[in-house]
């Protein structure tokens, strides 16, 4: 098995295998495939789960008049959870300074759509950033919080992948493009056609009990749908507005294709520090190291 690029070892790796092999032991081979796939992206979502959460419950509980604001909140329960997460070694030192970097291109992205009229926060807070509340850029950490967890959960392998410094290009003219479309033409239709030219051949290898594999763009496309999911809590619970939508609105279905593009993104910012996961000739499993 690849190690992780940092040396500190998650603690569920044990209790993964002893539930692993108790479910084996009582269920089918098939079954048990199922549910431990469930478990494992379960344990992989975990911190943006919990941060759903909290949307949720603030959203049904908190008053207007309270003298803390819901935002900042928020914030102090994300950054409670990171550091839990840090504690348990629930993430590496590595994933966690990959994560402060989606926080921070992602508020960065956050300052520019508010200022461009795409979205706004409705609620009041004092922690903000260009009218931008800081806890935002935890919800683009929970999707790199995810990779990270999932790639080495699932012992992930991205084979044959491509160029390293093409992926690179690629996922920096698809976060330009989320600004540029503003004041120019919008190529995501090119980006999209690009990114099934790109990594068509490429198979996302993951283990449970055995070796299993999709295509990646495949695994995007399911990725956007569940981000899409998520987003529409975010709305129902206003922490966030689309221009023009009401609270409790479903968001548009066109918002999985910005999702789908901004996975690539995320994608190549966790292979900073995972790059043992890509491999750029095919993969055999059987000469995988157990």
């Amino acid at each position: 098995m690849t190690k992780p690029a940092s040396s500190q070892k998650p603690h569920p790796t044990a209790l993964e295998r002893r539930l692993g092999d108790w479910l084996r032991a009582r269920l089918p081979h098939a079954v048990t495939e199922l549910v431990m796939f469930t478990v494992k992206m379960g344990w992989a979502s975990l911190f943006g789960g919990l941060l759903l959460i909290a949307m949720m419950l603030t959203h049904r509980l908190w008053q207007e008049d309270w003298p803390f604001a819901r935002y900042d909140a928020l914030l102090i329960y994300a950054l409670g959870l990171q550091a839990l997460f840090l504690i348990f070694r629930l993430e590496t030192l590595d994933e966690a300074k990959v994560i402060l970097l989606f926080h921070m291109t992602g508020t960065v992205m956050e300052v520019f759509k508010l200022h461009m009229g795409s979205w706004d926060y409705p609620g009041t807070g004092l922690i903000k950033i260009g009218g931008v509340p800081l806890f935002s850029g935890f919800m683009y950490a929970s999707v790199g919080s995810f990779m990270a967890r999932a790639i080495r959960l699932f012992d992930m392998r991205f084979a044959p992948y491509p160029p390293y410094w093409a992926s690179l290009l690629f996922a920096c003219a698809i976060y330009l493009n989320f600004f540029t479309h503003h004041f120019g033409p919008d190529i995501r239709i090119g980006l999209f056609v690009f990114s099934l030219i790109l990594y068509a051949r490429t198979r996302v290898w993951y283990r449970i009990g055995q070796w299993h594999w999709m295509p990646m763009p495949i695994a995007g496309i399911l990725s956007a749908f569940f981000l899409w999911i998520a987003e529409n809590i975010g709305t129902a619970t206003r922490i966030w507005l689309y221009n023009g939508q009401i609270s409790g609105e479903m968001v548009s279905f066109s918002k999985m294709g910005s999702w789908y593009l901004l996975l690539y993104v995320s994608f190549v910012t966790v292979t900073l520090v995972q790059r043992d996961a890509l491999r750029p000739h095919p993969f055999t499993p059987a000469h995988a190291r157990p």
